[in-house]
């Protein structure tokens, strides 16, 4: 399921349609938190905001439409990191994740597949999958980004 931006968003990106992209100040780490400036946050529903407004641009450039000024996020890996709830795969957004395959890249790092593009596994989830994992197929790390059409450092 993916969700709509929030419509408090639309109105505003509307309202002013010209207001500077930001970039160097929010990221994502490889265990799906968001930082500001290197801080997690903390705030849950900050957390949420961003999650619900979290989406990538045409060059894959991933980014949080914060009313109308879009702030670019750095990837620590992949634009999207899930994790097991039960059964169920949900990204870092807590949208369910549709596995299609899984990968295990170069430094041991399990990447999942899936309708929405490339996912890494948070670590702390690895140990359902360490006997498998060696099986993976393989994928080099420093081709994950241009395979899947994402960029890790956006830059205007």
């Amino acid at each position: 399921m993916v969700r709509a931006m929030d419509e408090s968003v639309l109105r505003s990106m509307a309202k002013w349609p010209d207001v500077p992209d930001v970039y160097g100040w929010l990221s994502l780490d490889r265990r799906g938190n968001f930082l500001i400036r290197n801080e997690r946050i903390g705030n849950r529903a900050l957390r949420e905001f961003i999650a619900r407004n979290y989406q990538a641009d045409a060059r894959g450039c991933w980014y949080f439409q914060n009313g109308p000024q879009r702030v670019f996020v750095e990837l620590a890996y992949t634009p999207l990191v899930v994790h097991f709830e039960d059964q169920a795969l949900l990204d870092h957004c807590a949208r369910p994740f549709s596995s299609r395959s899984f990968f295990q890249d170069d430094e041991g790092s399990v990447l999942v597949e899936g309708e929405r593009g490339i996912a890494l596994l948070d670590d702390r989830d690895l140990a359902p999958l360490a006997e498998r994992a060696e099986s993976f197929p393989r994928i080099r790390r420093a081709d994950v980004a241009q395979r899947y059409g994402f960029v890790a450092e956006p830059r205007p």
